[in-house]
């Protein structure tokens, strides 16, 4: 049976270098930084005092919830979903409307209302005051509170799930939603992964000492450096993106503009085996994730164009690139381009798979590589490699192919194939 054919027509992204589409799209090009000093962090003694938070001010989304009555986290997810909704072109239902049964949801969050439940929750309870949580509080601390947010005010009635694989949340969720598309089950499904900014969820990276970036809080703007041989660590980051996938045939016959093509998916964990563990990955499980996208979007290894990295700025940095390079069979001479937004935006946790994706989609549709910043000195291990990093801005309106890969914590690994449609398919 032939599978269905899965296009992205709508987009929505809460960055901390951009709020909204255009916002995010002018700050990539420009390589510009969305890292901050955290006056927060400071006076909880962390050792990293910088984050990429996103600045979110009040807007139209406020006609369809009420922000106070949300976390950041399902904040950040139902602005980025309703953008994605309305730039695919679809109207926003009335309250009363009946249940949309082809459009459904799979949007998940990394570590979700950890915020919630340590300003909230557990301080009323200690005190004796239950009864002042309030009727609400259950949808905001529930791992599938950002999914429920957002079919509620989009009415959606087909699968509607949130899912957790740590920093590969994002990523996989659009993977899965593929899969819900190809096989017949949806029409139209939005993709996403949230994660609001939190010292409670960032605390535990801190602890570990060696995985978050302390050398740069006097520098900010220069504390995430993927690549780079003065790389020590990742900046926290919070915020949400979000896509709106449908079938390519129902996409056209409502005349949808179409931003790109997701032709190869891929899932799966190295089993904490051959060197992988609750924090590394198994190289080999990484390489047989890339390879099996690429194996699924039925291209050579060659016609990837260029690759968006997990790239963390992590001893992890030089593993990865040699993991594509395996899984591409593809050397220093002949290596695609490779970029790294988290050098911008910090790494988002369970938000950073889907807000990358949207950088490459949007690269994909106009023409462009973004900047890799801060990674002037590239790691030995990563230098042979150095023509094939972009570290500043390139026109590249030759590109027809880009992939897309998320690795997380426990051994799990997601990957994507995103082709430029021709014409044939653009409305």
């Amino acid at each position: 049976m032939n599978k269905r054919r899965v296009v992205i027509t709508g987009m929505g992204v809460v960055s901390p270098n951009g709020v909204g589409l255009d916002a995010f799209d002018r700050a990539i090009r420009k390589g510009k930084s969305g890292i901050r000093y955290s006056q927060r962090l400071e006076e909880l003694n962390f050792a990293c005092r910088i984050a990429g938070v996103p600045e979110v001010e009040g807007g139209e989304h406020e006609k369809y919830f009420d922000p106070r009555q949300l976390n950041d986290n399902i904040g950040y997810a139902t602005i980025a979903a309703l953008e994605a909704w309305q730039n695919a072109g679809l109207e926003i239902p009335d309250a009363d409307a009946p249940a949309d049964w082809d459009s459904g949801t799979i949007y998940g969050c990394g570590i979700c209302g950890m915020e919630t439940i340590a300003t909230r929750v557990v301080p009323s309870i200690n005190e004796g005051k239950v009864r002042r949580l309030g009727s609400r509080i259950v949808e905001q601390v529930m791992g599938s509170g950002v999914s429920a947010c957002v079919a509620g005010i989009l009415g959606l009635g087909n699968q509607v799930t949130s899912n957790s694989s740590a920093c590969s949340t994002g990523t996989e969720a659009i993977v899965d939603a593929v899969y819900r598309i190809r096989a017949g089950l949806a029409r139209r499904m939005l993709a996403g992964g949230s994660e609001g900014p939190s010292p409670y969820i960032w605390g535990g990276f801190d602890s570990m000492r060696v995985v978050l970036a302390r050398k740069f809080n006097d520098q900010p703007e220069k504390g995430s450096r993927p690549m780079s041989a003065s790389a020590c660590g990742f900046v926290p980051g919070a915020g949400a993106g979000c896509l709106v996938l449908e079938d390519l045939e129902k996409a056209l016959e409502r005349g949808a503009r179409i931003y790109g093509e997701i032709t190869g998916v891929m899932v799966n964990c190295g089993g904490q085996r051959q060197g992988g563990s609750m924090t590394a990955p198994n190289p080999e499980s990484v390489a047989r994730c890339i390879r099996g996208a690429v194996d699924d979007a039925g291209i050579d290894p060659g016609a990837v164009d260029a690759i968006n990295g997990h790239l963390t700025a992590t001893y992890a940095d030089p593993h990865e690139v040699q993991s594509w390079s395996r899984a591409l069979e593809r050397g220093p001479g002949d290596f695609p381009y490779i970029n790294s937004t988290k050098s911008m935006i910090g790494h988002c946790l369970g938000a950073a798979g889907t807000i990358e994706t949207i950088a490459a989609v949007l690269e994909l549709q106009n023409g462009y590589l973004h900047p890799s910043i801060n990674c002037e000195d590239l790691h030995p291990d990563i230098a042979p490699y150095e023509k094939s990093i972009v570290r500043q801005y390139m026109d590249f309106p030759e590109i027809k192919t880009i992939a897309k890969a998320s690795f997380g914590f426990g051994d799990v690994n997601s990957c994507l194939v995103v082709t430029k449609p021709d014409e044939a398919k653009t409305a």
